[in-house]
């Protein structure tokens, strides 16, 4: 009977420990990337920055969905946060402006995913840097903008 209840309690330690261990490993392992901001990318990545905020429609959207919020319903003025702001509906984007100044734009993070793991690792792999046409579709539909050519941006570079 001993010899039961440790075979029992022993699997479900382990089980529990490999259960503890993944999440650690999804965490340690950039599961839990946030968004930190347009800012944050300066300090490396000064030109492509500079450029971005030159001329990248994108760096100044909110302004956009400001101008027409008054003849928008308060739930479609929101709708618009998906596109015009940096990670709005995701964990750790984009709230409010009161909440989060820094992510009001579409910024950086918008193509290249949320930056917090590689501003603190530098290792380019912690960030999306090959990016396609498919990358943009997310926003840059038929559906949302059916006119707008956003290809020589992507072949270009935004930045």
């Amino acid at each position: 009977m001993l010899k039961n209840f440790f075979t029992r309690t022993g699997v479900k330690l382990i089980a529990l420990c490999f259960f503890m261990g993944c999440l650690w490993v999804t965490a340690w392992a950039g599961g839990e990337k946030t968004y930190v901001g347009s800012q944050a990318c300066v300090d490396c990545h000064d030109l492509e920055y500079e450029n971005f905020k030159a001329y990248a429609k994108k760096a100044h959207s909110f302004e956009s969905i400001q101008s027409m919020k008054k003849g928008l319903t308060e739930a479609e003025y929101r709708e618009c946060f998906h596109c015009h702001t940096t990670g709005y509906g995701k964990p750790g984007g984009f709230r409010s402006e009161q909440e989060t100044p820094e992510l009001r734009n579409a910024g950086c993070e918008v193509c290249h995913g949320p930056g917090s793991v590689h501003c603190e690792t530098e290792d380019p792999y912690d960030i999306k840097s090959r990016l396609t046409a498919r990358d943009c579709e997310a926003c840059h539909n038929s559906d949302r903008v059916e006119n707008f050519d956003y290809k020589p941006l992507i072949y270009g570079g935004a930045h």
